[in-house]
């Protein structure tokens, strides 16, 4: 990975706290962001009482989902930027979970990050990792044997017509959106350019098996995100 792209995505927090008061704001356009958030919180498949580890869960709207599928889950949610983990915080659902500053890089290595969990939720996080590898392998022993972990996130680089539709949505709607609402594009732009450099569908499940998980499967969302957002799922072997 060249050492420009590693240094862009560690600057991924600072350049999400300049935009966390207005980020609700501009997903809020998105036809189906929370819905489609909601779909992959349910393809955990938890029972009652399980404990769930959100990460990058930003503003908390991941959390939302979490929470509104499974009412009696005991949520622990993480995110590396403080201005997203102040928005999340001063919403009603900072009642019931535990928001924590850390790296999902290691999530282990954050006070109150107390594994192994049922299941782990990650939206929109693995392709901002400087080492998305390393991740994986610390993510899988963060769970209970049979523990399952759900990636929702875009992948396109299998199909030309994916990315062309999302290109021809972030250059005519988020980046644009970005500009309007927080006064910035820097992020949104990296945040294109970091979907169209992420793994395809078969790469990224090929990438979890080589991280030791098993069951690996993707699935699809509908609306215009079909072939672009995806549910990947994986489970931590017994």
């Amino acid at each position: 990975m060249m050492v420009g792209l590693v240094e862009k995505k560690r600057r991924v927090p600072r350049e999400f706290d300049r935009i966390a008061g207005t980020y609700d704001l501009l997903t809020g356009k998105n036809p189906g962001y929370r819905q489609h958030l909601a779909v992959s919180a349910a393809r955990l498949g938890l029972g009652p009482g399980a404990r769930a580890l959100d990460l990058c869960c930003g503003t908390g709207l991941s959390t939302e989902a979490l929470a509104g599928v499974y009412p009696e889950a005991e949520i622990t949610a993480l995110d590396a930027s403080p201005g997203m983990l102040e928005v999340a915080r001063g919403k009603p659902l900072a009642a019931r979970v535990d928001f924590l500053l850390g790296d999902a890089m290691d999530p282990a290595a954050t006070d109150g990050v107390d594994g192994p969990y049922d299941a782990i939720l990650m939206a929109y996080g693995i392709r901002n990792m400087p080492d998305a590898d390393a991740c994986l392998g610390r993510l899988r022993e963060l769970l209970v044997p049979g523990g399952v972990i759900c990636f929702h996130e875009y992948s396109v680089k299998d199909s030309r017509m994916s990315q062309a539709l999302w290109n021809a949505v972030t250059l005519g709607l988020i980046i644009p959106g970005g500009l309007v609402t927080a006064g910035s594009t820097r992020i949104y732009r990296y945040l294109r350019h970091s979907v169209l450099d992420f793994d395809g569908v078969a790469a990224f499940e090929a990438r979890l098996g080589r991280a030791g998980f098993e069951g690996v499967r993707t699935l699809p969302m509908d609306g215009w995100q079909r072939g672009i957002l995806h549910s990947f799922l994986a489970r931590r072997p017994r």
